[in-house]
């Protein structure tokens, strides 16, 4: 019998050093939002705290291994619009069902305050996994996915 991976989904409220190791390992694989997430938490830019907004992160018996959050989409022009912003799953644990739980708890936080969700991936592999989530295609060019919640 498969037992199922031991996730404790939690809000991030400030960059403590377990959120770190994620900023440092996208960094290395050559995601450098997180860096942007990093700097922009520091200036007080984007941290997460308007009215709808949350970063959440994942851990796995313990240790932090995803990570994403939600924003208004700046980009938009309206309101009601969502950005999924940030989104990272340490390598080791893709396709292990982090990133699932983690895009689920941001879509069922964005229900309450928006009614559609927007985000921009750059990978083939970060396409596949939104559409399978619902997702679909749009050709804005400041998005590459779109969800009507």
């Amino acid at each position: 019998m498969k037992m199922k991976p031991a996730f404790t989904l939690i809000r991030v409220n400030s960059i403590a050093p377990e959120l770190e190791a994620l900023i440092e390992a996208a960094n290395a694989e050559g995601f450098p939002f997180m860096q942007t997430l990093r700097r922009e938490w520091d200036d007080g830019g984007n941290r997460f705290d308007r009215q709808g907004e949350a970063y959440f992160a994942v851990r796995h018996h313990g240790r932090l291994i995803a990570a994403g959050g939600l924003n208004h989409d700046p980009y938009a022009g309206r309101i009601d619009v969502g950005r999924v912003r940030h989104v990272y799953v340490m390598e080791p644990a893709r396709r292990g069902g982090a990133g699932k739980l983690l895009i689920g708890a941001i879509v069922s936080h964005a229900r309450d305050n928006f009614s559609v969700l927007r985000l921009r991936t750059r990978t083939a592999e970060g396409a596949a996994f939104y559409e399978a989530l619902g997702f679909s295609r749009c050709g804005d060019e400041t998005a590459t996915h779109i969800l009507s919640l």
